[in-house]
């Protein structure tokens, strides 16, 4: 890798020096494009994602079985979306800013988290394929004949492995468990001491570092190349896990059809995605763009000692370049986004498409979360805060809404959804400890 001259960095691209000086930067993209131009770079469609939700349906019925707080949605994790008006007030008050539109919040927090429909998807296409080969399958069966001791002793000849900051890492590992799979889940140093508990506690094997997440990620590749019968999941570069993640946005499109909220020209949609490595965030939005097209405008959330997309994108090197190499430590409260080096892969596939990027300091996280708790009742953890303050960046750019002609009456319109994206699995004395440090 070539070595990165970080003064001629710092002049070239000048908001690298405020973000290594670690401030709250916000950034809208010069080079997003219409959507119809930007879809082609992705190098997967709507059948990608098509094919995608009709797996998710054909394991419905055994997700039923294995996980029976799924039955009520008949099989299917998705996640509600609810209204945050008290929040929206408390946030006007505290940015002193007027949000025009609607602020709802998309609950992922509380069907597992953002990960679940990624990291789970991945590995039911993984089991598919096996049981298929093996022809104990086919795509016609029920599939609730998974959930068997036939099948559990059959995947347990296999096994899954991925590297993970916490909350990818449970999806994949109680999934993985839960089918019969041996699993090994590489945690970053930053991963939540309960997060390990509870995997281990569903007869996962947990593999602790105390470097960061990329380590975990090679670690864990590493080991998975040396048993020919063990799966890597790659966070940074799956294009399974990405199309898990795009389904979002078909279901939401269904879901604001049922609450009749209209997204069109005339009625935007700006969505806020915490980010990490990119890919549950990437995923969501290309799902976003194949449903609502224009008429929505996505933007990632990072912390501000962690922001490696908007460093990536920003000066164009994507993963060619860390955190780290310009001196930001990677250290953060926000456990999921804890990520130095961004997914190569969702950078350049979707940096057309994602209107802007910004960064959140932690403490900041932290208020956010005490804030949302006392005027709404909902309890989150700190990395799913980030996309909180979106819709305060958006009201204060009055030359990016000039420059998508969105007038007040355009704004009076939007809705502005806060993707949610972890905090109902919490402990108790955990949630606790989180609002202590934000009262």
């Amino acid at each position: 890798m070539t070595t990165i001259d970080i003064n001629k960095l710092k002049n070239d691209y000048p908001l690298v020096r405020d973000l290594v000086d670690l401030k709250e930067v916000v950034w809208f993209n010069p080079n997003v494009t219409s959507t119809d131009q930007g879809l082609p770079y992705v190098g997967l469609t709507q059948n990608d994602v098509m094919d995608a939700q009709a797996r998710l349906q054909r394991f419905a019925p055994y997700l039923m079985k294995a996980f029976p707080e799924t039955a009520s949605t008949e099989g299917i994790i998705e996640s509600a979306v609810v209204d945050i008006p008290q929040m929206k007030e408390a946030l006007e008050k505290r940015y002193n800013t007027l949000i025009e539109g609607q602020l709802r919040l998309k609950k992922d927090s509380h069907s597992g988290s953002i990960k679940a429909r990624g990291g789970i998807y991945e590995v039911l296409t993984h089991a598919e394929k096996l049981a298929i080969e093996a022809g104990l399958l086919t795509t016609e069966d029920n599939y609730e004949k998974l959930f068997s001791d036939e099948f559990r002793k059959f995947f347990s000849q296999y096994s899954i492995a991925v590297g993970s900051t916490g909350n990818l890492g449970m999806s994949i590992g109680i999934m993985s468990a839960k089918l019969g799979f041996s699993v090994s889940v590489h945690m970053s140093a930053d991963a939540r001491q309960w997060k390990k508990d509870k995997l281990r506690a569903h007869g996962v094997n947990v593999v602790e570092y105390e470097q960061d997440y990329s380590i975990a990620v090679a670690q864990g590749r590493k080991e998975a190349e040396k048993n020919p019968r063990c799966f890597f999941i790659d966070d940074e570069n799956s294009k399974t896990l990405f199309l898990g993640y795009a389904v979002a946005g078909l279901r939401l499109k269904h879901q604001f059809e049922t609450l009749n909220i209209p997204v069109d020209s005339e009625h935007p949609l700006f969505v806020y995605l915490p980010c990490g490595v990119g890919g549950g965030p990437g995923g969501v939005a290309f799902g976003l763009k194949l449903a609502f097209g224009d008429a929505v405008h996505c933007l990632f959330a990072e912390p501000t000692h962690s922001p490696c997309m908007l460093l990536g994108v920003y000066t164009q090197l994507h993963d060619g370049i860390s955190v780290q190499e310009v001196g930001i430590d990677n250290i953060t409260a926000a456990d999921g986004l804890a990520v130095g080096r961004a997914s190569g892969f969702v950078g350049r596939a979707m940096e057309r498409l994602i209107d802007g990027y910004y960064t959140i300091d932690d403490q900041e996280l932290y208020n956010l979360l005490s804030l949302l708790n006392k005027e709404e009742g909902i309890q989150l953890e700190p990395s799913a805060l980030a996309g909180m303050t979106g819709a305060i960046h958006v009201s204060q750019a009055k030359d990016y809404l000039q420059g998508l002609s969105l007038d007040s009456q355009k704004m009076h319109n939007a809705t502005h959804l806060v993707w949610a994206t972890g905090g109902g699995m919490v402990p108790t004395d955990e949630m606790q400890k989180y609002l202590a440090q934000g009262e």
